[in-house]
């Protein structure tokens, strides 16, 4: 076979087709469109197949990238595939979603050399589509046979979806908890249609389910049952809730209405987008059409917010972000999808205050200028004296981050222990936390992070907890000998 890699000095990068910005604002639908077969193997070939893959090593969940943009550009789809698969429970969700520009691409060797990136993320959304569509996806089924212990899992967002795809496979019964009405977490309620659309999440919970997993939907840990309760019932628990609580902004007239927080905005977005009745996106209080919005923040969902109030209809949308485009911890990537869309960044402000009567009328924020770095080596903002100024809003949204909820007190686990952060803390070695059994992974251990580490956490949850269940029986065994 002629050799097909290496492709990089002849062939110039190419992203899949992007819709018109004044097109795909109109609607939820997805930006890009998929590479065509014969693209998708053409820029595959770009990989120089380095000897010290960066990409791979980049990824935290160490895909084997080079490999399977390879078996692409030689036309060996189904063997991509399964590779992808080997390593990444969700390949058609990373494909979509990942900041590629912050981790795979970003470490690209030929984009290093000024050759551009190779296209790593639609190549991989495009080999998992195809799967789908040729019949290889298939549910999860036990490797060797079914095993007596049942696992409890409570969350079933990316991180408990993975830990139950996992265990599956290793033939355990698989229990998920989740306080919403459908699987898939913040991959559902949280990030909008125009990045990753619902039914790609919904297939995949119907393949875990078709494997066996069993949903106990509407379920509150705490409510339901405690968290001792849940132990006594499974072998082992995970505990993998993400994180909810919203980061707020202690500024005078923060209470004043039509101020709310990012995941209320997007879940009430998502919930519309999905049918269900929402009063109030109905009643327009959680509906940006016909208003000036102003969304203060500037990580990732910060730029879901804003582009989604671009599609709801919104007259203005105006981001308010302390540092420069520079230090922007989003996405540049989603950064540029949002300015062609029509949002306007507004760059080292700060918010102070908020005016209004009974309902917020504009964002009251200082300039902003970059003073030294501070621990971390960012540069820390410090604030332009006599340089204030008014930024009209009807609806502000806050975007500032997420915190752990109370775990202790709301699973009635007095005996959890957490860090002083609010996650749950966990031995590195075992994921154990302090109640023997149940585990934690993602977001509620790491805090706030990418969709990608907590497939990661929850693929490593599942292999310590096989580890922890197998010790255990052996010393049944023996004495059953």
């Amino acid at each position: 076979m002629a050799e097909k890699m290496l492709k990089f000095v002849q062939t110039a990068q190419a992203m899949p087709e992007k819709r018109m910005a004044a097109d795909r604002a109109k609607d939820f639908d997805e930006i890009y469109r998929e590479f065509a077969a014969v693209k998708a193997g053409e820029q595959a070939s770009r990989c120089s197949q380095c000897g010290v893959p960066f990409c791979q090593v980049h990824c935290p969940l160490h895909n084997n990238i080079p490999d399977w943009l390879r078996m692409t550009a030689e036309g060996r789809l189904e063997e991509a595939y399964e590779l992808s698969q080997a390593t990444n429970t969700f390949p058609e969700v990373c494909g979509r979603i990942c900041p590629q520009d912050r981790l795979c691409e970003g470490n690209c060797v030929i984009e290093q050399s000024g050759h551009g990136t190779v296209t790593i993320g639609a190549i991989e959304k495009y080999i998992t589509e195809t799967a789908w569509a040729s019949g290889w996806v298939k549910a999860p089924k036990p490797v060797h046979a079914e095993r007596p212990q049942s696992i409890g899992i409570i969350g079933a967002g990316p991180a408990g979806l993975a830990a139950a795809d996992k265990l599956r496979r290793l033939g355990y019964a698989v229990h998920v908890y989740d306080r919403y009405d459908r699987p898939g977490g913040l991959l559902i309620y949280g990030i909008p249609n125009f990045k990753l659309e619902k039914d790609v999440v919904e297939r995949r919970s119907k393949l875990l389910a078709d494997a066996g997993v069993q949903f106990h939907m509407n379920f509150e840990v705490g409510r339901d049952a405690t968290l001792d309760e849940l132990r006594k019932k499974h072998d082992a628990v995970l505990i993998a809730t993400g994180v909810y609580k919203a980061r707020d902004i202690q500024a005078p007239g923060s209470g004043l209405s039509n101020i709310v927080p990012a995941m209320t905005y997007l879940t009430a977005s998502n919930k519309h987008g999905l049918g269900d009745k929402v009063p109030d996106f109905e009643s327009g209080a959680l509906n940006a059409a016909g208003k000036k919005v102003v969304v203060i923040g500037g990580g990732d969902t910060a730029m879901d917010c804003v582009r989604t109030a671009i599609r709801q209809g919104a007259t203005a949308v105006h981001c308010l972000y302390r540092r420069d485009k520079a230090n922007m911890p989003g996405s540049m990537r989603e950064v540029k999808n949002a300015e062609e869309e029509g949002v306007e960044f507004v760059w080292l402000s700060l918010p102070k205050s908020f005016r209004g009567e009974g309902k917020v009328t504009a964002v009251h924020a200082g300039r902003m200028k970059l003073g030294p770095a501070d621990a971390s080596g960012r540069q820390m903002p410090v604030e332009i004296e006599g340089a204030d100024f008014d930024q009209p809003a009807d609806l502000v949204i806050k975007a500032l981050g997420f915190d752990p909820e109370e775990l202790p007190q709301q699973f009635k686990a007095p005996h959890l222990e957490i860090t002083r952060w609010g996650t749950v803390k966990i031995s590195a070695r075992s994921k154990m936390t302090s109640m023997p059994g149940v585990f934690a992974a993602g977001d509620i251990v790491r805090g706030a992070s990418l969709v990608v580490w907590a497939i990661r956490d929850g693929r490593d949850a599942a292999d310590a907890i096989h580890q922890y269940i197998q010790a255990k029986a052996q010393p049944a065994a023996q004495a059953a000998e």
